[in-house]
């Protein structure tokens, strides 16, 4: 063969990197570009993989986490070298610690100089800096090694508890070559990378046998009960049973918020009366006070379904564990009926039902209220009425007071519809999630932020715009974190720390761009603009005013002029906010 033809028959790392992904099932790539991954971008959407540049790492990052949370498939997303990847870090450990399949790409510097301390330009050890915050990170030094580290990567990321897996390509991996027809021998797809890990009967048995003798049982579902879309094995053993269940914030929607057993406007009354809880799919995080305490059944016993055995006892006593995924666990726990019946009395039903309606019916003045200036409830109280009438919107939320009232007042109706701050409870996941959540379904996306949640990630509008996708932004503006109305303790003069810009107009942001910007200082203004908006099906931005006196700070402020201690505070030595007062 002379040199001619040899040449004409070669490939490369960014070609044989673009076809083992596509292999695999990859379609969509998010991402911010810059050496040494340009061309790979730029040969991955040519070869047919959908490219989308965001404006900042962790924002693709975040976006590549809502695909794999809503698909049940890993996104990927890509990022430079050094600083790049960095900020691509912290979604890959959110991804991570939500139990969500996500692969980071991440070009980096030259090896042997980075190994060696020479101060190559944006030199870092990114593969070992990546391994406590993914459950695997490779480094690629071969061109035969790349489909092994993209089937790797997917099953590491899929198998067992979902997460994220970091993949190092170095600037001279991506350009050596190889024979194109040796390449493509080599490349393959991945063989059943999430098989179902089918719990023990005897567990199951054990579970059925504690439920069968509550008084009082609940059900809480968990984020990891949507994501294993097990939609009806749940709803089926939910209504089988009659046992009322909690969804937490992102299970909201696997049976509709309007369900009568439903158990969103009595949760504390459950707690404390519970006497025998099932964790589908939901951990005992600080988000359940960890399962203990006050605010709990001193007696409550614990049924938990885990597909990861660290995770059991991991803050407290379990009394009965299932080991498993949720699909297969809750078909065994459905069929266990027919030999363990499991139904919960209509005393405990009517004991809920009654706190439910006393609780509902004092919170529904504050939603309906026509007061301007608006607060939170009564602006998502409209935003509630919209969603009502549009059950396949996707909703994403993050903030402070607009995350917590949002998650009690706007109700879902169907699976994965909701995405918000998750186990890490991190802001600035907002409008990443949101693409991601539009590129994925191509349904209408709201995305509702509070005014200091949405600095983290407001330049996304451009890239919302730049893709023509239907998602309308929403920032609720009371002019600071948790509030507006936070003075300067000091003498200097300048704003609080809590302090932001109460009469911003960040919907001149979205028209800058090309997109529809609107400002709502009504709960009718409100409505209508929202419903105009999702029918538009493109790029759209309220900016809703609330009073900068809505909202309720969530820490605490110590004693101006402290004294000396050698522990940690009492909480008698700490007070309140007196503003919140």
């Amino acid at each position: 063969m002379d040199n001619t033809t040899a040449a004409t028959n070669l490939t490369d790392g960014m070609h044989i990197l673009t076809e083992s992904l596509m292999a695999n099932g990859v379609s969509k790539m998010y991402g911010v570009v810059g050496i040494p991954v340009t061309d790979f971008a730029r040969i991955a959407q040519a070869k047919g993989i959908r490219y989308i540049g965001m404006r900042h790492e962790a924002d693709a990052g975040n976006a590549a986490a809502a695909e794999g949370f809503l698909t049940g498939k890993p996104g990927v997303f890509l990022t430079v070298s050094a600083p790049g990847f960095l900020n691509g870090i912290t979604p890959l450990k959110e991804a991570t610690e939500n139990g969500w399949p996500c692969i980071m790409i991440g070009g980096s510097s030259t090896r042997n100089l980075v190994d060696m301390g020479e101060g190559d330009y944006e030199g870092l050890d990114q593969m070992n800096f990546a391994k406590p915050f993914c459950k695997a990170s490779f480094r690629v030094d071969n061109l035969e090694d790349i489909p092994l580290a993209v089937a790797r990567a997917m099953r590491i990321a899929l198998s067992g508890r979902p997460g994220g897996v970091y993949i190092d390509f170095p600037g001279e991996t991506m350009g050596l070559s190889m024979d194109a027809d040796a390449a493509k021998a080599i490349i393959y797809t991945v063989n059943d990378p999430c098989p179902a890990m089918v719990p023990s009967q005897t567990s199951v048995d054990a579970a059925m046998k504690l439920l069968a003798g509550a008084k009082n049982p609940w059900i809480i579902l968990g984020k990891g009960a949507a994501y294993a879309q097990a939609d009806e094995e749940i709803q089926n053993f939910i209504h089988a049973t009659g046992i009322p269940f909690q969804p937490m914030s992102m299970a909201k929607g696997l049976l509709p918020d309007d369900d009568p057993l439903a158990t969103l406007s009595c949760r504390g009354l459950a707690m404390r009366t519970a006497d025998v809880v099932l964790l589908v799919g939901a951990r005992l995080n600080w988000m359940l006070q960890f399962g203990k305490g006050k605010k709990w059944n001193p007696d409550v016993k614990f049924i938990q379904i885990e597909i990861d055995p660290a995770e059991i006892d991991n803050s407290r006593y379990i009394d009965a564990p299932i080991v498993g995924d949720i699909k297969s666990t809750m078909k065994m726990m459905n069929e266990a009926l027919k030999t363990t019946p499991v139904k919960a009395s209509a005393e405990w039903q009517q004991l809920l039902a009654a706190d439910i309606a006393k609780n509902d019916a004092r919170f529904a003045g504050k939603t309906a209220s026509s007061e301007v200036p608006m607060n939170h409830y009564n602006a998502l109280g409209a935003v509630k009425k919209v969603m009502d009438k549009n059950h396949d919107v996707y909703l994403v939320n993050e903030g402070a007071n607009t995350l917590d009232d949002c998650r009690d007042i706007v109700n879902q109706y169907l699976p994965r519809h909701r995405l918000d701050c998750g186990t890490w409870g991190v802001m600035g996941v907002g409008l990443g999630y949101a693409i991601g959540a539009a590129v994925t379904t191509g349904k209408p996306v709201v995305s509702i932020h509070g005014d200091s949640a949405f600095g983290f990630d407001g330049m996304e509008v451009e890239t919302i715009c730049r893709f023509h996708l239907p998602v309308t932004v929403m920032v609720l503006n009371n002019g600071g974190i948790y509030r507006g109305d936070f003075e300067n303790l000091g003498t200097d003069g300048d704003p609080s720390p809590l302090t932001l810009d109460a009469t911003a107009h960040y919907e001149k942001m979205m028209e800058a761009f090309g997109g529809k910007g609107y400002f709502a200082t009504t709960p009718d203004e409100v409505e209508q603009m929202l419903t105009e908006a999702i029918a538009s099906k493109q790029p759209c931005m309220i900016n809703v005013q609330l009073s900068v006196h809505a909202g309720v700070e969530s820490g605490h402020i110590g004693n101006l002029n402290p004294k000396p201690v050698t522990g940690p505070l009492a909480d008698s030595e700490m007070v309140d906010d007196p503003a919140v007062k």
